[in-house]
């Protein structure tokens, strides 16, 4: 399913200042603040496409070539029918709201989907929407791309919002990109083994599909 973002973070999840704090650099040096910058925003990038979640508020857009199969609904959720057969799963959450549902109808038309149509389960780690009980999806034009999804999703929009442990752990990403800045390492002596706890920091935070 092509998802694509629309409107992204307005911050990151840790500050320039908070970065330079922890490589123990004094603020009044910047010559490497965009450095410094690029390597928070990479790390984000990475943490979030690892969790599959958005951590600072952004909107993306799910593109479908038609709703799910209009099958009956109350299947339980959970194995071997995690996902009602209408339903449509949201990625990279949480999702705080679904901002609008369209389509192409049979004349190549966009229309919007009431909001009283459908209704959405937000609460669950694999959000989800589907028609309101004894509706349908609309039918749609027989063509790719004809149906789309725009939602927000993130734990909020300030940095303080974000997983004490996620913000943690991009401090520790940062402070190695920093001090490692090439592709690989060349050591004279010795053996040098990463910190076993540090990528699971991320853990509580990963969304497993399935």
């Amino acid at each position: 399913m092509p998802l694509v973002q629309i409107a992204a973070p307005a911050v990151e999840p840790i500050s320039n200042a908070e970065a330079k704090n922890y490589l123990r650099l004094d603020a009044d040096l910047t010559q490497d603040d965009a450095l410094i910058d690029m390597l928070i925003g990479a790390a984000r990038l990475y943490a979030e496409a690892y969790c599959g979640r958005s951590f600072i508020t952004q909107q993306w857009r799910l593109t479908l070539d038609t709703f799910p199969s209009p099958q009956t609904l109350g299947v339980p959720w959970g194995k071997p029918w995690s996902i009602p057969p209408q339903a449509i799963q949201l990625e990279r959450g949480p999702v705080v709201s679904v901002d609008s549902v369209k389509y192409l109808d049979m004349s190549g038309t966009l229309q919007t989907v009431a909001a009283s149509q459908y209704t959405a389960d937000l609460s669950s780690p694999q959000p989800r929407i589907t028609p309101v009980f004894g509706s349908i999806w609309p039918v749609v034009l027989p063509q790719i791309a004809a149906v789309q999804v725009n939602y927000t999703a993130g734990y909020g929009g300030a940095a303080a919002n974000v997983p004490a442990g996620i913000r943690q752990w991009l401090l520790l990403r940062v402070s190695t990109l920093y001090r490692n800045r090439e592709e690989v390492a060349i050591l004279g002596r010795g053996k040098v083994d990463p910190l076993p706890f540090v990528d699971c920091l991320l853990d509580p935070y990963r969304v497993i599909e399935g």
